[in-house]
This record gives C-alpha cells, sequence and structure tokens, in this order.
C-alpha cells in the first residue's frame, strides 16, 4: 500500500497558512496596482504606458483599473 497522493485529489488549503497566501495574493494586487497608477500618471501616453507596463511584468488589465 503505497500513501501518495494524486495530484487531482488535493485538497483546498485551510487555517493560518491558507489565510496568509490569501493575504499575500491581496497585497501583491494593492501593490501591482498602485504600481500601474504611479506608471500610467507618469507615462507621457497610452504607447508609452503600455510600454513601461509591459517591462514591469504588470498586466494591462491593471493599468486599466488604474486610469
Amino acid at each position: 500500500m503505497t500513501w501518495a497522493r494524486h495530484a487531482s485529489e488535493q485538497q483546498p488549503e485551510t487555517g493560518p497558512i491558507a489565510e496568509t497566501r490569501a493575504r499575500m495574493a491581496q497585497d501583491e494586487a494593492i501593490a501591482n496596482h498602485r504600481a500601474a497608477r504611479t506608471v500610467a500618471d507618469h507615462a507621457l501616453d497610452v504607447h508609452d504606458c503600455r510600454e513601461l507596463l509591459a517591462m514591469l511584468g504588470l498586466t494591462t488589465k491593471s493599468a486599466a483599473s488604474a486610469l
């Protein structure tokens, strides 16, 4: 008998670790939004904004919410 779990049998995380990961994801989303907002405020035009966001690895979705 083996105790190995199959990837399809993973259960959702619960407890303090799950809460910490959820908080980290929320903090990252807030930081990305702020960064996109700062880029949008300092960009020369839309093309410049898109290029800068791409360089930073930010999505156009976070930029759209920043504008």
